[in-house]
């Protein structure tokens, strides 16, 4: 398809990139977010394969508005980030180093303690095993040991029997995905160095999970946040229930969001906190990255020789806890499997159930979609409060889906 490139000017808001043709509606929305949805900073993008299809980049890279988002703008994607852990995690699946159906215990065998020696891979990445809080302090010094870190998580006891509830794994689950990915990866690579030796390197990706030293500062967007007591003022697009219980000290939501402890979600954009490898909060680089490695899984697979069975695994939906689809954390029905968000009715994206993804705070989101073999993702440096959904995103994919 032949592209249509150039720099443009929405207001005082400068905006770049390609759209091929057809994909010109795209464009428009995405500049339209600028007017009228109050963005200060984004990118989005759609793959089809290694084909770039939608490749948009604007506004500013800083709170203050005064620089420029550029090509080689890195964003910091918050919960997004879990969907690129998910990929390395189905790499060793399709490799023949991890079985879905296996218990964790059989490859960390220290995981087995206080009960919970029989919770499966499967239960663990569908957020079945009752382990989205972690007791013990954390902090980015603590992060750093991974060998540290993997002690206190054996060590953590489930908030429910594994397999009869879900509950939104928010902080924890890229650490036991990154344990899982040490002891069965022949060379012990953390997931960070996994994810960039074998998906970031071969598909040309420049996203860290752990941002390397020797990254520019320029280079990252600045964070506009907020603050917990801000969320109680978003009621009407922030699940009540979660809001509510997160203020309670003590209650299983605020142990899932408040260790570590940070002043608001921006925090996690401090320096010590990106170079950690955080595979479930703090995956950080360009967006287009994203859309291009759901890409490559949505149509095949073949440039990383990506198994069937490994691509059914995540288009298939995991069975449902006993205990219903409403998430102990989120206070809403959800659907996880895998690693990734699936849709549900509640949450609509792609064109059939086969797609999978992860939405990100603030309103950042990506996904495969096997049946156009295409990947979306979009992430602002303004964070919203919708859950999934954010209105700026939700355009553009509404733009895309006319589109394709």
């Amino acid at each position: 398809m032949a592209a249509r490139s150039g720099n443009g000017v929405s207001g005082r808001v400068v905006s770049g990139g390609s759209v091929a043709e057809g994909f010109e509606p795209v464009r428009a929305a995405f500049e339209s977010n600028f007017g009228g949805r109050d963005e200060l900073g984004a990118s989005v993008a759609l793959y089809r394969g290694a084909e770039p299809l939608v490749d948009l980049w604007g506004g500013y890279r800083d709170v203050a508005g005064t620089r420029p988002w550029e090509r080689d703008t890195m964003v910091l994607v918050f919960s997004t980030s879990k969907g690129l852990a998910g990929l390395a995690v189905a790499l060793t699946h399709s490799r023949g180093l991890l079985d879905f159906e296996e218990r964790v215990a059989t490859y960390w065998p220290e995981f087995a303690q206080h009960g919970k020696g029989a919770i499966t891979v499967r239960q663990l990445l569908s957020h079945q095993a009752g382990l989205p809080a972690v007791d013990q302090r954390l902090d980015a010094g603590v992060m750093a040991d991974l060998d540290r870190m993997a002690s206190i998580l054996a060590r953590q006891r489930h908030a429910w029997e594994p397999g009869t509830r879900h509950g939104y794994h928010g902080l924890s689950l890229g650490w036991y995905e990154n344990e899982l990915i040490r002891r069965v990866d022949p060379a012990h690579r953390s997931l960070g160095r996994f994810f960039h030796d074998e998906l970031a390197v071969p598909l040309g990706l420049d996203f860290h999970i752990g941002l390397p030293a020797d990254i520019p500062e320029s280079r990252v967007a600045e964070i506009d946040g907020f603050t917990s007591l801000q969320m109680v003022l978003h009621l009407n697009v922030m699940p009540a229930g979660m809001v509510l219980a997160h203020m309670w000290p003590g209650s299983l939501v605020a142990r899932t969001m408040g260790n570590p402890r940070l002043r608001g979600p921006a925090d996690i954009n401090r320096p010590e906190y990106r170079r950690v490898e955080w595979p479930a909060g703090n995956g950080t680089g360009t967006v287009r990255s994203i859309a291009r490695a759901y890409a490559e899984f949505a149509s095949g697979g073949g440039a990383l020789g990506i198994r069937p069975e490994t691509l059914r695994a995540l288009e298939e939906a995991t069975p449902p806890p006993s205990g219903g689809t409403r998430d102990v954390i989120l206070k809403v029905d959800t659907c996880l499997s895998m690693g990734m968000w699936k849709p549900s009715p509640s949450f609509r994206f792609g064109s059939s159930e086969r797609a999978y993804g992860t939405v990100g705070m603030g309103g950042s989101f990506g996904f495969a979609d096997p049946d156009t073999g295409t990947g979306f993702a979009y992430a602002p440096n303004r964070l919203g409060f919708h859950i999934w959904d954010d209105p700026r995103e939700k355009a553009l994919r509404d733009a895309l889906v006319a589109c394709l």
